[in-house]
């Protein structure tokens, strides 16, 4: 099964995408978000607005869904900010004390505001990050699925003494 279109639309499809492209980034590893980047090519010239700094989050929940809402506790976040060249500022947020994943996020944040880079991003990124996502969780399914035990009743016919 594979992902929802990456390119929603309608009113609010320019957040739509930014939305799923962070989405996306959030659940890969650092290494491979660098590596998409490199294979974009050029050195992208940045600067930091906020250096990728930790923090803490609360995470709340609500029993049932929709109960009344509760704090299940905290989180650590990594967030950064930065700035393109060209102007665009990118965001990024990473649970964990990964700064170098929140930095990267942060750029390609920045670079899917400017229209030129999306193919390139969309084609060299973020699909295979996608696919590997895809496969991941295939993986897991499989296992789980592999693990399985479905449990049945024998119904014994009447005894006639």
């Amino acid at each position: 099964m594979s992902s929802p279109d990456p390119r929603p639309r309608g009113p609010d499809a320019a957040h739509d995408q930014r939305r799923a492209v962070m989405a996306v980034l959030a659940r890969a590893q650092t290494a491979d978000i660098a590596r998409g980047l490199n294979a974009i090519g050029g050195d992208i010239d940045f600067t930091e607005l906020r250096a990728p700094e930790v923090g803490l989050v609360m995470l709340r929940g609500r029993i049932g869904g929709d109960g009344a809402p509760f704090n299940a506790g905290e989180a650590t976040v990594t967030r950064a900010a930065v700035q393109l060249a060209s102007g665009e500022k990118g965001f990024g947020y990473a649970l964990g004390r990964d700064r170098d994943k929140a930095r990267l996020i942060a750029l390609c944040d920045a670079l899917w505001q400017r229209e030129d880079k999306q193919p390139d991003l969309e084609a060299l990124l973020l699909t295979p990050l996608r696919r590997r996502h895809d496969a991941d969780r295939d993986k897991a399914r499989a296992q789980t699925a592999a693990t399985r035990v479905d449990f049945f009743t024998l119904v014994r016919g009447e005894d006639d003494r």
